[in-house]
């Protein structure tokens, strides 16, 4: 591996620590305070800057990302609140949404709240507050490569409510700042689900500021509400008391992956210094074909939504009536990718 300069055999570095936590790797732990307490978390080191923590408790999904002990993602309010807060009814979700560096949202609906087929479904859908099932989560020697891989299945099922199942995996490797996720969520049930899935990735101070460039894949940039601005949604700026937020809905043209790349030219590191960082998400589109912006420049909502996804977000009820719900017969399934480079 690659790791402090130099490429290292497995005996070399192993020779230099007691053990290979003391560089980085997986650690398990409970939260006991306050509404965090009962949520597990594992925090993944990959010795090269990148740290990351993902909450088996709420659907596998990402909580703090940093770099060098900085973070790149936003923090909710609330923090880390335990599933058992959760409100699914209406907009609830906004009560126990914990922000993170991703929460996924689905498995049946995502956005907007709405009726289908004489069922109520809440925003954003159930996933994100949902504890997910046979999680492991190990550190494997591949040579001299030393690999961290989580694993975990997430079902969203209801009597008479259908049953979707995801199964997650998430890999990064010692020396590399690079996060990449597999999900294969299939119908488990015996009658035909609807299925949403959409990537909420919340990026944050100091990623964030003024003098960042974000840059999104080439096709045309569309406001969510007709009275919204178009001019600025590639800009950042300061915290603003009372910003409404602004979405965007980005066509992409056909390719097989796309991406969007935040740069931040003086990205704050310990010793009064900075350095240059690019935080670059890319992913499938032949199964996320479709790109959200969720732009929140408020004071303490101070974050950048990207959100690639299959559908937009006015709903399940108003995906169907444009042709865009994807149902998933009995047995069908789905996979989608996802990778995220920091450097």
């Amino acid at each position: 591996m690659y790791l402090y300069g130099r490429n290292w055999t497995r005996r070399e570095l192993a020779a230099h620590v007691g053990r290979i936590e003391q560089i980085g790797g997986i650690r398990r732990y409970l939260g006991d305070e306050g509404p965090e307490r009962g949520m597990e978390f594992i925090q993944v080191r990959t010795g090269a800057g990148l740290a990351y923590t993902v909450t088996p408790t709420k659907g596998l999904d990402f909580s703090l990302a940093e770099y060098g002990g900085v973070p790149i993602s936003w923090q909710s309010a609330g923090g880390d609140i335990h599933p058992m807060y959760y409100e699914s009814e209406g907009a609830g979700w906004l009560r126990t949404a914990s922000g993170g560096l991703m929460m996924t949202c689905g498995l049946m609906n995502m956005g907007s709240s709405s009726v289908y087929e004489g069922k109520s479904y809440g925003l954003h859908g159930r996933v994100h507050h949902l504890p997910a099932r046979q999680v492991c989560a190990e550190g494997v020697w591949q040579g001299d490569e030393y690999e961290m891989v989580i694993r975990g299945t997430v079902e969203e099922t209801a009597l008479f409510g259908g049953h979707l199942r995801m199964h997650r995996e998430i890999r990064s490797r010692f020396g590399e700042n690079k996060i990449t996720v597999t999900d294969l969520v299939e119908n488990a049930g015996s009658d035909p689900a609807p299925h949403m899935m959409l990537y909420h990735f919340n990026f944050g101070y100091p990623l964030l500021s003024p003098e960042s460039r974000i840059h999104f894949p080439a096709g045309s940039v569309t406001p969510r509400d007709a009275a919204a601005e178009l001019a600025g949604y590639d800009k950042w700026q300061e915290p603003e008391a009372g910003f409404q937020e602004r979405v965007y809905y980005h066509g992409l043209e056909p390719a097989a992956q796309a991406e969007v790349r935040l740069f931040q030219p003086n990205f704050p590191q310990a010793g009064h210094r900075t350095v240059p960082l690019t935080a670059a998400l890319s992913w499938s589109t032949d199964t996320l074909p479709h790109l959200v912006q969720w732009k929140m420049a408020g004071a303490g909502s101070y974050v950048l939504g990207i959100e690639p996804s299959n559908g937009l977000v006015g709903g399940i009820t108003e995906e169907s009536q444009q042709r865009r719900l994807l149902i998933l017969q009995p047995g069908q399934s789905v996979r989608y990718n996802w990778e995220l480079n920091i450097g």
